[in-house]
């Protein structure tokens, strides 16, 4: 298994990581609304920076990846399986976890279930409120799908 290690982002710090969050969500704005939520996590490969993962903390003892930037030359590499391995252990006391992607993401889409995620529900309209339309894949992002894992010891 390739060695990938997180190492937790100071608030204070997240401003420099701000980078990998836009290789995840493209706007500015709405990545700003939520960099100093939750936990932060930058991700290392082989003494690299590889990118960023965000977490936050919900009711109900939810957690949701919020957002999981990696640097274009460590995609496809295994890395984003390893880091979501990381969380699971990370928050194994949490009941789930939960994660949203665009509908044209499908990458993404097949990426969740492949890491045992379940579709759970579609967020209608919610890249529409975004400042500038995304586009993916040919495919303009509208909706989010939304997917679910359940947490448990040893995952």
């Amino acid at each position: 298994m390739k060695k990938v290690r997180l190492e937790m982002v100071e608030k204070e710090n997240r401003m420099d990581f701000f980078k990998y969050l836009l290789l995840a969500d493209e706007s500015e704005e709405v990545v700003k609304q939520y960099v100093y939520d939750g936990d932060m996590f930058s991700i290392h490969y082989e003494n690299r920076i590889a990118g960023v993962v965000l977490f936050t903390l919900h009711q109900n003892q939810v957690v949701e990846l919020k957002n999981i930037g990696l640097d274009r030359n460590f995609r496809g590499s295994g890395i984003g399986k390893i880091v979501l391995l990381e969380a699971y252990e990370k928050y194994a006391g949490m009941h789930k976890m939960v994660v949203g992607t665009a509908n044209s993401s499908i990458g993404n889409l097949a990426f969740y279930q492949k890491a045992g995620f379940r579709i759970i529900g579609v967020k209608k309209d919610f890249f529409l409120h975004y400042p500038q339309p995304i586009f993916e894949n040919g495919i303009r992002a509208m909706d989010m799908v939304m997917f679910e894992k359940e947490l448990k010891l040893g995952e």
